[in-house]
């Protein structure tokens, strides 16, 4: 079977990236037929997606619309495997050469900001059907920026992809909240266990932990790193003891959040906080294997949240609130705690953290349920799944 594999991106920017660099290589070792289209080479300091052995590559970059799609018609895929382009009008193209499977992995076609949160009065998850009403409610309660003509262009993008998602012969997500999101949307999707690839197996290996508290990812307001900054100060009082905290990455919001660390810091020598900047995967599993908990203090609803997995692949433990794909992996009391997200507080997650580190046997329970909580998301789980989407695609079975 030929399988086409297309993305925005032939660079590493986040968790679709990494999980593309992870399945290319698996599906051409299963003997698949693996070609990989992308729009963009950006952003250039990042590396680029291994592509597995010699597969083709089609760029829309250097190529163009046109030409990229004249190179992987010749190729001839009998399956396209979808990964949110950017231009909705490539994808309708692309529907012309084969069936197309569509990985969900994000709000497209959902929600005008694709954040699903509104931030006013207070930042919550949104379960609002997509629809006109979100327009008049998009300034009143901040769901995006300022601009009525963003709004307008982003609505009607987002109706397009809405549009394209349901011609695909197949829709897969990772996570039973997404699920249920696309078929409130009337898009039927199955969820697949999502595989979480880390560069070292070597899950044996001690480490010495020189963080109490991780941070890994985008920093950007919905990521929720100002309400764990706010947090850390009762964190700090309620265990009693100095704290360690690492926010690694990068994003719009980094000055900002550096700037209130440095706050916090002058207040509370007993909190020490680093800010390393991006990590790459090696660098990330060594972040992970050198904390004790990874918070992810998420406002807005995570699709699914795999960078909790890939800490648990350590026995790193996690708190976070109780949104979106997140409950599907984080069990309360089992492989970490969760907070409320009714509304999502600073005192909430404290106390979620709290929970996790402030008892040294019941955070080696965690640990242990951490790993075991991991193992189910493995590529051996996920890859006779999304095979087996494909054979029925190709071959026309329901």
């Amino acid at each position: 079977m030929r399988v086409a594999v297309v993305s925005w991106t032939a660079r590493h920017a986040g968790g679709i990236e990494s999980y593309l660099a992870a399945v290319m290589p698996a599906m051409r070792r299963a003997g698949l037929d693996v070609s990989f289209l992308h729009e963009v080479d950006e952003p250039v300091q990042r590396d680029r997606i291994d592509a597995g052995g010699d597969n083709e590559v089609f760029s829309i970059a250097s190529k163009g619309v046109e030409g990229a799609i004249a190179q992987l018609s010749k190729w001839k895929p009998d399956v396209l495997y979808m990964h949110g382009l950017h231009d909705v009008k490539t994808v309708n193209r692309l529907l012309a050469l084969a069936p197309s499977v569509s990985f969900v992995h994000t709000y497209t076609g959902t929600c005008i900001s694709g954040t699903k949160t509104q931030t006013r009065p207070t930042p919550v998850a949104c379960s609002r059907r997509f629809g006109p009403a979100c327009l008049a409610l998009y300034f009143p309660r901040g769901c995006g920026g300022n601009s009525p003509a963003t709004m307008v262009r982003l609505y009607r993008s987002h109706r397009e992809w809405q549009r394209a998602l349901m011609k695909q012969a197949a829709v897969i997500t990772h996570s039973e909240h997404m699920k249920n999101e696309l078929a409130m949307h009337g898009i039927p999707a199955s969820v697949v266990a999502f595989p979480i690839s880390l560069p070292d197996d070597d899950q044996g290996t001690a480490s010495v932990c020189s963080n109490d508290i991780l941070f890994a990812g985008r920093m950007d307001g919905v990521k929720g790193g100002a309400m764990l900054l706010d947090a850390l100060p009762q964190i700090r009082r309620d265990l009693n003891r100095p704290l360690r905290v690492q926010f690694a990455g990068d994003g719009p919001e980094r000055p900002l959040w550096e700037r209130q660390a440095a706050d916090i810091q002058g207040v509370d020598p007993q909190i020490s906080i680093h800010f390393p900047g991006w990590s790459g995967e090696a660098q990330l599993s060594a972040q992970m294997k050198a904390s004790k908990l990874l918070v992810v203090p998420s406002v807005w609803p995570e699709p699914f949240g795999s960078i909790g997995v890939a800490a648990a692949r350590w026995g790193v433990p996690a708190a976070a609130f109780a949104v979106g794909g997140i409950p599907q992996w984080l069990h309360d009391g089992v492989n970490g705690h969760l907070a409320s997200a009714a509304p999502p507080t600073a005192g909430g997650l404290a106390g979620a953290v709290v929970q996790c580190l402030s008892d040294s046997q019941h955070y080696e329970r965690l640990s242990h349920g951490a790993r075991e909580m991991a193992a189910r998301f493995t590529m051996a789980r996920h890859l006779p799944s999304l095979i087996g989407v494909f054979e029925r695609v190709v071959h026309g079975r329901s």
